[in-house]
């Protein structure tokens, strides 16, 4: 029993040696500082605890000599940047699905596109201060500029315009005509959602004339991102989800033609065959009245 205890004090205190020199072991540059004062403070060694604090001292200065640093106008551009830039991502993200980018954030674009302008803008400011150079030029990052460059894209690529005003202060007639007659055909379908037969009869009319509205926008170039999605996810629920179909105008001329041409070489070759047959006949009945005056002459020879 003796023995036992003995051996069970030995491995314990194995043990707790093995962790506190492993603990021991770890570098101030491998943990964060909130971990470290965390720590008892017999795991971190006296010898590196003046290494410690200063190593997690150490940062940028926080002021540079005054003729380096930017002015107050300029700082209160950067700021209203910032504010503006925020604003306009966060509609971009919250309109991404279904997308309503364009009729939900053109104020938010329009007020970012006024702040840009005024910082790249070579025309001194309050003071006679231009914030150009020293925002914009200053290193060549160029972060305002790269910031701008890539939501300017996303609204080029949308075609927001296209449905907006000149001015881009408010949606185009052509924009609101389209979303009342879209609310018109989504109104059907939410009506008949239950009976798909009964809502492909009475909501054809309705869809028939905001395909064909949309078609016009199409070739007068008035379509932008928001309405492009919004007649996909209505074509899907028209087709794919309710299972209904809309003939369409062309279908019956197309029918036509493919008929005719399918028809073509059997009339050719018909017409061809009654032809030679009609040629045979006009050549054969010179002959017979030849024959018929040959017999004619020898009847009368004999008689």
């Amino acid at each position: 029993m003796d023995l036992l205890t003995t051996f069970t004090f030995v491995m314990v205190c194995w043990a707790v040696t093995f962790i506190t020199v492993a603990d021991c072991s770890v570098y101030p540059s491998e943990m964060s500082g909130d971990s470290a004062r965390k720590l008892p403070s017999a795991v971190i060694p006296v010898s590196q605890a003046s290494a410690l604090g200063s190593f997690y001292s150490l940062s940028l200065s926080s002021t540079f000599p005054e003729d380096l640093e930017m002015n107050e106008y300029c700082i209160e551009l950067l700021r209203i940047y910032r504010q503006r830039y925020v604003t306009y991502a966060n509609c971009l993200v919250t309109y991404a699905r279904p997308v309503r980018v364009c009729q939900n954030c053109y104020t938010g674009f329009n007020s970012l596109e006024d702040i840009y302008k005024n910082i790249s803008s070579d025309q001194p400011g309050p003071g006679n201060v231009s914030c150009h150079d020293s925002l914009m030029r200053s290193d060549r990052l160029m972060l305002l500029y790269a910031l701008f460059s890539k939501l300017d894209e996303i609204w080029t690529s949308a075609e927001c315009k296209q449905c907006l005003t000149e001015d881009q202060e408010a949606l185009s007639n052509d924009t609101v005509f389209f979303m009342a007659t879209l609310n018109q055909s989504l109104s059907c379908f939410e009506q008949y959602q239950k009976n798909h037969t009964e809502l492909c009869k009475d909501c054809k009319a309705s869809y028939k004339r905001l395909k064909e509205l949309y078609g016009r926008m199409d070739k007068n170039q008035t379509l932008c991102i928001d309405l492009e999605d919004a007649m996909n996810i209505t074509q899907q629920l028209w087709s794919k989800n309710f299972s209904c179909l809309l003939p369409r105008e062309e279908t019956v001329p197309v029918i036509a033609v493919s008929s005719f041409m399918l028809f073509l070489p059997i009339i050719f070759y018909l017409s061809s065959f009654l032809h030679s047959e009609q040629k045979k006949r006009k050549l054969i009945h010179p002959k017979r009245a030849k024959s018929n005056n040959s017999l004619m002459n020898i009847q009368d020879k004999f008689s």
